[in-house]
């Protein structure tokens, strides 16, 4: 199984963006009782700890199976929104359009900082209309995004023609995270800055949300990072003068609930089961 994954891992690496070499590979089936115990059946995590070269899974498979990247691709569109400068900014104001959206925190002008948070669709559509299919294809190509593929400018990062697999957003976000995307560093600064959700002692919590539907399920994804905060005694000379390290790990996980579902509040708890995976894998303190 390890053999197996590692060479999925490193063919995904070839066509992609994750890396494997020398990586260390742990399949967990135990993490399923996290899953499991609020009757998630179709479920799969992965952890890249950047410190040891480790990854850590569960469910190989679903971690390799594209589909479509939701509201997580608002990371995507902020970066090329950036470095293009259609938005100069994370405050760059969109007017609303005056059409209503079922959620009323959208209905009105917002910045892409806003827009990000709150996960409004109005707000990026009009983003990727203004950026235009060629330069987003352009951006697409040149990072090796999923498939890569577009329909419609507004709309091809929920309506399934855009896929991307867990395995790829753990390599897109390690990527982001280290600037060794094709965008600036500042540009990669802000984003990062707009994915911090969580700043608490002894660690930070960097993701992005996205739902989508495909055949009458919803697609529930966490996308991002944490920095697990380690206290240090640095040798006099280091340039490290704080006494404490940063150790990011990258994660992207994605599960599958009936529409008709309404049993729980499935956006709270992805969010509940990441932490506890997390946990488990030692990217947060217990």
């Amino acid at each position: 199984m390890r053999v197996r994954l590692l060479a999925a891992v490193c063919l995904a690496a070839a066509i992609s963006i994750t890396s494997c070499r020398k990586a260390r590979i742990h399949e967990h089936k135990d993490w399923g009782k996290f899953y499991e115990a609020y009757g998630i059946k179709n479920a799969c995590i992965m952890i890249r700890d950047n410190n040891h070269e480790a990854v850590h899974y569960y469910n190989q498979e679903r971690c390799m199976q594209r589909m479509l990247p939701a509201s997580t691709f608002k990371i995507f569109n902020s970066l090329v929104a950036l470095e293009t400068a259609v938005a100069p900014d994370e405050q760059y104001i969109v007017r609303w359009d005056s059409v209503k959206m079922q959620r009323e925190e959208c209905n009105k002008d917002m910045t892409m900082r806003e827009a990000f948070r709150l996960s409004c669709i109005n707000y990026y559509r009009e983003i990727a209309r203004r950026i235009g299919k060629a330069q987003m294809q352009h951006y697409l190509d040149t990072v090796k995004y999923g498939n890569m593929k577009m329909s419609a400018i507004d709309s091809f990062w929920v309506d399934n023609s855009l896929q991307v697999s867990a395995d790829e957003q753990v390599g897109f976000v390690k990527r982001l995270y280290f600037n060794e995307l094709p965008f600036s560093e500042r540009t990669q600064r802000i984003v990062r800055s707009m994915m911090l959700w969580e700043d608490e002692p002894g660690y930070k919590l960097y993701y992005k949300t996205g739902t989508g539907e495909i055949d009458g399920k919803y697609v529930y994804w966490i996308v991002g990072y944490s920095e697990r905060i380690v206290k240090v005694k640095e040798p006099k000379e280091s340039m490290n003068k704080s006494n404490e390290r940063m150790y990011p790990y990258f994660f992207a996980q994605n599960f599958e609930m009936p529409v008709s579902d309404t049993t729980q509040d499935w956006f709270k708890v992805r969010l509940e089961v990441l932490h506890k995976v997390l946990k488990e894998a030692n990217a947060i303190p217990q």
